[in-house]
């Protein structure tokens, strides 16, 4: 049963979405309770999970090793025979790993609070809650899918909820920004696709075309030995083309045996586009994709009018999760695939995350509005995780996946304050407001918390993050020779500047004389209800917690980083 769990966490919100969508409107007092229910059940789901997940010493690890990942399903969904141009295989394929439980875990929290968090929706409540029922089990599908096709169906839904979500439910301009948070998506979900089409032309899968050479009954008898025996085969052209099952199996995609010789995306193919492999033009479409996704700089420009123009509980999503899909895929896909090319793009990728942590900050600095200012300093602080991947170190890639989960609730956090401000006056502007510690002293103190937490200070997530990637990024030069020590120095100027804008912020609009620019918000300026309690204190409590006890997420991810480096590095 325990198998099963995954699957129910991806479809249960989408049945409860269909079912909502179907309800009359006579029940609408149900929309919010079935909403609530469907990622209430998808977290309880989660917490299963971790309870469940083996870790430690000899637990297993996956990443390149189907055996290594936990509450796998791996079931036949789409094969065809394509005569000379022999199969097709795909299949619906999940499994948790070090690399995906923590984003699983966050999914499932940020989900829950922003759906309960969405009080302030009054219309069209139906169309609303069902497109956060579909958002979030087409996110939850994105991090738990290991078979590429599957992935890309996922990553590719999950645009139509978040665009009517920004485009029905948002502000002012909210047609632009969902119009340019679409283009800007879909421009990356067509680099990536081009990449899945040339993997599933160059990769086989050894289970299945073993079954077609009549070496093995089923896919799941296939051991080891029959897998070598495909794979020599494979090398020395003495397969049949039309027993070649092509796959978008990621797992298969990470092993370079699985490449057909002449393939495209082979390491033995000599063919080059402006002289250069097609390996790493391929690692380069992933990286610009996924990066549009992270975002990162030059493709960031979606984010600021996205998050300014959605609802707070849509921008809580988008900057607790969403963008974290981005770092994720580049994790899974282009390093664990390309790794060859990653050292090729190594300085590229680490350059272009220190341009993000000092742009976005510099950005952030210069905001007037409170939400803009906290959409660049995500685009700052996911300049992080590009850092932390690109130094190719234990530390530097547990880093990265440390830091991805620490922004989710810290950012979440961030949003539900600007939404709190919002929420009371309509008006989000920082000179409007002066000494509002007075007035609001508890949400003043969970303010000082989200802040303090987000610019890294000691005792909060935020800082062991951090601290994991400029340890990275400090010793790669020495490790590996992928990244220079002075790309580390400068993005150290990102942690002043992101002090600087924080603390300027925290001065102008809660200390010193009250002030308020418009005489009727006074009267609005009432401190934390109970409601903003329980969407708030959840995430001040796993910032603080995973700040004193990172060996919390540490001991379940570092197996796994573990033989990730040794996949990408040993390339």
């Amino acid at each position: 049963m325990i198998e099963q769990l995954i699957s129910i966490m991806i479809f249960l919100p989408l049945l409860l979405a269909g079912i909502l969508l179907f309800l009359p409107s006579s029940l609408n007092h149900w929309y919010r309770p079935i909403a609530i229910g469907g990622v209430g059940a998808q977290f309880v789901l989660a917490l299963i999970l971790l309870g469940n997940y083996l870790s430690g010493e000899g637990a297993p690890v996956g990443v390149n090793a189907i055996e290594g990942y936990q509450f796998v399903q791996q079931l036949d969904w789409i094969h065809m025979q394509l005569g000379s141009l022999g199969q097709l295989s795909i299949q619906y394929f999940v499994g948790i790993d070090g690399l995906n439980i923590s984003l699983v875990l966050l999914s499932a929290l940020v989900m829950l609070l922003a759906v309960y968090g969405s009080w302030g929706i009054t219309t069209q409540t139906k169309g609303y809650y069902a497109l956060m029922l579909l958002l979030s089990g087409t996110i939850m599908g994105c991090f738990v899918s290991l078979d590429f096709f599957l992935f890309y169906v996922f990553f590719e839904f999950m645009l139509l909820p978040m665009y009517f979500l920004i485009g029905i439910w948002g502000g002012p301009r909210r047609e632009y920004a969902a119009i340019k948070f679409f283009l800007y998506t879909l421009l990356g979900s067509v680099l990536i696709l081009l990449v899945m089409i040339g993997l599933y032309s160059s990769v086989i899968d050894p289970q299945m075309t073993a079954v077609a050479m009549g070496w093995a009954q089923d896919f799941r008898a296939v051991d080891p030995s029959i897998i070598l025996k495909v794979q020599d085969a494979l090398a020395n052209q003495l397969i049949p083309a039309d027993k070649i099952v092509r796959t978008f199996n990621m797992v298969h995609m990470m092993d370079a045996q699985n490449f057909i010789p002449d393939s495209i995306f082979s390491s033995l193919y000599e063919g080059q586009l402006l002289g250069m492999n097609f390996r790493f033009w391929a690692f380069l479409l992933l990286f610009i994709g996924f990066g549009i996704k992270l975002p990162m700089v030059p493709f960031h420009t979606w984010l600021p009018d996205a998050h300014v123009e959605a609802p707070t509980p849509v921008s809580v999503v988008l900057a607790g999760i969403l963008l974290k899909i981005g770092g994720y895929g580049l994790l899974r896909t282009a390093y664990a695939i390309f790794p060859d090319a990653g050292h090729h793009w190594a300085w590229v990728v680490g350059f272009i995350g220190m341009l993000s942590i000092i742009y976005g900050a510099m950005n952030a600095l210069a905001q007037k509005d409170l939400k803009q200012l906290i959409a660049y300093s995500s685009i700052s602080h996911m300049g992080f995780v590009l850092l932390g991947l690109a130094s190719g170190t234990a530390e530097g890639v547990s880093g990265a996946i440390y830091q991805m989960f620490s922004h989710g609730l810290i950012s979440a956090l961030l949003f539900l304050i600007a939404g709190f401000i919002y929420d009371r006056t309509h008006d989000r502007r920082i000179e409007n407001y002066s000494g509002l510690a007075k007035k609001l002293p508890k949400f003043t103190t969970i303010v000082i918390i989200a802040f303090f937490a987000s610019l890294g200070l000691p005792a909060f997530s935020g800082f062991i993050a951090e601290v994991f990637v400029f340890l990275g990024a400090f010793s790669s030069s020495g490790i590996n020779g992928l990244l220079p020590r002075w790309m580390a120095i400068v993005s150290l100027l990102g942690l002043l500047l992101g002090a600087a804008y924080y603390l300027w912020t925290l001065q102008r609009m809660f200390f010193g004389k009250y002030f308020v620019r418009q005489p009727e918000w006074e009267s609005a300026m009432v401190d934390m209800t109970s409601k903003e309690y329980v969407v708030m204190i959840p995430l001040v409590i796993g910032t603080i917690l995973y700040g004193l006890f990172p060996a919390l997420l540490l001991d379940l991810i570092n197996g796994s980083v573990g033989a990730w480096i040794k996949l990408v590095m040993g390339a």
